[in-house]
């Protein structure tokens, strides 16, 4: 079966041919018989490896084979693979803009950093996603029990880490499957390798936003302790959770950074503080997201930095993770893209609600084969964690660690009959939750879980 990109590249031979020199996205996606933005995209990819070129501008845009050695017959075209879900539904805004970004970055205009885009947001007031949509999706992915702050997170953080570790390195290139995640994580590997050292990377970040981000809540301090867990070992350590001195350029884009160390660090300041003030959760995770990779406050690590952080307002209210599957890189770079280079968020507003429309779902299933929470091992979180930190971590035998919750005569048992099941399922891969290293609970299994 063809892929679409083959069949976009067809469709240009074919009008070629025909006598069509020059070909309107309409045309194109007509002559494909694809949707008009599954051709807009591919023609974007035909556009960056150079089959294919552009003329003009916005709705005016054409499209023609590019002449010389670099056109390749359709049979040798590499399509990079589609959300095996299938395309994310543009609207007619963003068909726009992404006609706009498919000219060559010769006829597009040099931009810089435009601090209005923060300084005219009023929490409350304005609203980076429609009003009405940002309610729907509150309304779609939020816990309806009152529980803790983090307690969705904390159900679902085993397939979480794997999932969101996964999809925010592949869109950084990262080669590893998710099964090759999966893999990476359940045998506690210490990988070596970039690809390797990313994806463990992530997955501490992850458990240090699910673990500590209910008690640390959102300050900068988190957005920078995330930055410096994601490239621990990727950067420079003096780097790492530090507001970078130096400028950044961004490839594939006419987009420059501010470049102002001391106003880099206030504008991080005033993002957080003004996403802590935003009351629906959802937007708090938009502004963050599209905020933080807009001001490039670090180094490097920016986006996937933004990524993590979109979670901490989701995993404080209890709403649905946002993992960002089926995602592809060339629509994530778009919709960014759209964003520096315009101002415009309408693809990465459609990007959104796309991804996190799956993730609800997704983990909504993973909540309902779980079946309702356990009552009792809610009530005792705190006394689990207690307990089971004295076994592992300090030594201490069961009856210990039971009598030193404080507990009433009547609950010791059932508490004690909890805290044996959680010891015998207790893994290396999903120790985080009792505040036990991998290291430390890899050690007390192999000493033969003693207690």
């Amino acid at each position: 079966m063809e892929t679409s990109r083959a069949l976009v590249l067809q469709a240009m031979h074919d009008l070629a041919a025909g006598g069509k020199g020059w070909a309107s996205i309409t045309e194109v996606a007509a002559q494909a018989n694809v949707s008009v933005s599954t051709a807009l995209r591919q023609l974007g990819r035909l556009v960056d490896s150079g089959d294919v070129i552009t003329e003009g501008r916005a709705r005016a845009t054409r499209y023609a084979l590019a002449a010389g050695p670099r056109q390749a017959p359709v049979n040798q075209i590499h399509d990079r693979p589609d959300p095996p879900a299938g395309d994310i539904p543009w609207s007619p805004a963003a068909i726009a803009l992404l006609q706009k970004l498919a000219a060559p970055m010769t006829a597009r205009e040099p931009v810089s950093y435009r601090r209005a885009l923060l300084d005219g947001y009023s929490p409350g007031i304005s609203s980076l996603l429609p009003p009405k949509l940002a309610a729907e999706l509150l309304a779609e992915g939020r816990w309806p029990d009152q529980q803790p702050a983090g307690t969705y997170a904390r159900k679902v953080l085993e397939q979480l880490l794997v999932e969101l570790s996964w999809s925010s390195s592949k869109l950084e290139g990262n080669t590893y499957s998710l099964l090759d995640t999966e893999r990476l994580f359940q045998q506690g590997a210490h990988g070596t390798d970039q690809d390797a050292v990313m994806l463990l990377n992530h997955k501490r970040a992850i458990e240090f936003l699910v673990d500590d981000g209910p008690m640390r809540g959102l300050t900068t301090s988190t957005v920078r302790n995330i930055h410096s867990l994601l490239m621990d070992g990727l950067m420079p350590e003096a780097q790492l959770g530090t507001i970078r001195t130096t400028p950044v350029y961004i490839t594939g884009t006419t987009f420059i950074p501010l470049q102002v160390p001391h106003v880099l660090g206030e504008l991080l300041d005033l993002i957080v503080a003004k996403a802590r003030a935003i009351p629906n959760p959802i937007e708090a995770a938009y502004f963050l997201w599209v905020q933080i990779a807009y001001l490039q406050p670090f180094i490097d690590g920016n986006k996937r930095t933004s990524r993590i952080c979109a979670n901490i307002p989701l995993t404080l209210y209890n709403c649905s993770p946002l993992a960002f599957m089926d995602v592809g890189r060339h629509e994530y770079a778009q919709a960014m893209l759209g964003i520096y280079e315009f101002n415009d968020f309408s693809a990465a507003t459609d990007l959104f609600v796309w991804t996190y429309r799956r993730s609800i779902k997704r983990y909504r299933t993973i909540m309902e084969s779980m079946g309702s929470p356990d009552q009792l091992a809610v009530r005792y979180r705190a006394a689990l964690t207690s307990a089971i930190g004295m076994i592992v971590g300090e030594g201490a035998t069961v009856g210990h660690a039971v009598e030193a919750q404080g507990l009433k005569h009547e609950e010791a048992a059932p508490f004690r009959s909890l805290l044996e099941e959680r010891l015998d399922s207790l893994q290396p891969y999903n120790s985080a939750r009792y505040r036990i290293s991998e290291e430390r609970a890899r050690r007390w299994i192999d000493a033969g879980r003693p207690r």
